[in-house]
């Protein structure tokens, strides 16, 4: 079971470090491509659009091939595909390369979790918050060595092959030691394919959207405010990728204990205020030190809610674990469809200071929509 739990995490690990380092170089990609904020943020669309489009086919996938093997197929293209980031001819071919990627990835995002909400059944207590930890572990790690190959100004073809290839040896090894799902035999027409969510999973889906988008965007875009907006030196920009990612480990190593100790509800509402407070403070203060400290409030706030969604998702009655993911992680993850090219536009019109008072009011709607479903279920209890 160890083992399990070991290969799951690995995973996790694997898309978060990986997620890291191309964001952290999006600066020299941006350069590399002649691509200003508005046509950055189009780039960005296509990666979304592909895991949208994935996502709500997934649960059909897992039913089809099980969650072990369509993990692992889909993690190894994705780390096939970073390293041709850097040498496409074109915009266009860039956009459509991270079209299929964002595929592999989408699929990825839901097959992972499923995993770890099979290993979580296995332990019969809450670990799901656990592997998210390791994700965002990984997006530290990935942010600080993409900080390191941007002070040496590594070609970003050398760097994307070198942690593509430490990313397929991790991943290389999990498999072997994912549980075993076999293919669901029997008529599956009922759990495949394309499916609405329930009027149940609207409301997490819903804010696990407006918490996606606001992760995306700090993901997205943390690397250019910190470099265009706090003028921080090119070499230290991704520093502050690094201090949300570190924040987002933290609070989601101890979120399982806070989940027993006050409940969903109440822990999704301080978390929503809390990232509401680092947004705001990011905005009003834009020098390196103060946005490093407001992306890592925003990154402590957010830690804990995307979990919380796929755990309740994942044990939706009358759906298996995947399918009840899939649908609201399509929910969720439609907020990086919508956030990047909305804050670019946004920034090219004003400024990217600007644009982040959309992430704010996002935040405010999150933390009012965890206040009334928290209040909602205490009435239905």
């Amino acid at each position: 079971m160890q083992k399990n739990r070991l290969a799951v995490n690995f995973y996790f690990l694997v898309n978060g470090f990986i997620y890291a380092n191309w964001v952290a170089r999006l600066p020299r990609l941006q350069e590399l491509y002649g691509m200003d904020n508005g046509t950055t943020g189009l780039v960005l669309l296509t990666y979304a659009i592909g895991a949208l489009v994935a996502m709500p086919f997934t649960g059909w996938l897992i039913v089809k091939n099980g969650s072990e093997r369509t993990t692992i197929i889909s993690a190894f293209l994705f780390c096939a595909m970073i390293p041709f980031f850097a040498v496409m001819n074109s915009i266009t071919l860039l956009a459509v390369l991270l079209f299929v990627t964002g595929m592999f990835t989408g699929v990825m995002d839901v097959v992972m979790n499923a995993q770890a909400v099979l290993v979580e059944e296995k332990y019969k207590r809450p670990i799901m918050s656990s592997f998210h930890a390791v994700f965002s572990g990984g997006m530290m790690i990935g942010a600080g060595i993409g900080a390191l190959f941007t002070k040496w100004e590594t070609p970003l073809f050398q760097h994307f092959s070198i942690i593509a290839f430490v990313a397929v040896l991790f991943a290389l090894w999990s498999s072997f030691n994912l549980l075993k799902d076999a293919p669901t035999s029997t008529d599956t027409s009922d759990e495949g394919g394309f499916k609405l969510p329930s009027r149940a999973l609207w409301g997490m889906g819903i804010i696990a959207f407006c918490c996606m988008l606001g992760e995306g965007a700090m993901a997205d875009w943390s690397t250019i405010y910190m470099q265009n907006i706090a003028m921080a030196d090119p070499a230290l920009a991704p520093i502050g990728l690094g201090a949300f990612s570190t924040a987002m480990m933290i609070g989601r190593i101890f979120g399982d204990k806070g989940r027993a100790a006050i409940g969903d509800g109440k822990l999704m509402i301080i978390n929503s205020l809390v990232a509401l407070s680092g947004v705001v403070l990011l905005i009003l203060f834009p020098v390196p030190m103060m946005v490093v400290a407001g992306l890592f409030l925003v990154g402590l706030g957010l830690s804990v809610i995307v979990p919380i969604a796929y755990s309740r998702a994942g044990a939706a009655e009358g759906l298996a674990p995947g399918v009840g993911i899939s649908m609201v992680t399509t929910i969720g993850y439609s907020g990086f469809l919508f956030g990047p090219p909305i804050i670019g536009f946004i920034a090219d019109w004003q400024s990217l200071r600007i644009a982040m008072f959309f992430v704010a009011l996002l935040f405010l709607m999150m933390a009012g929509l965890t206040f009334f479903n928290s209040k909602r279920q205490e009435v239905v209890a």
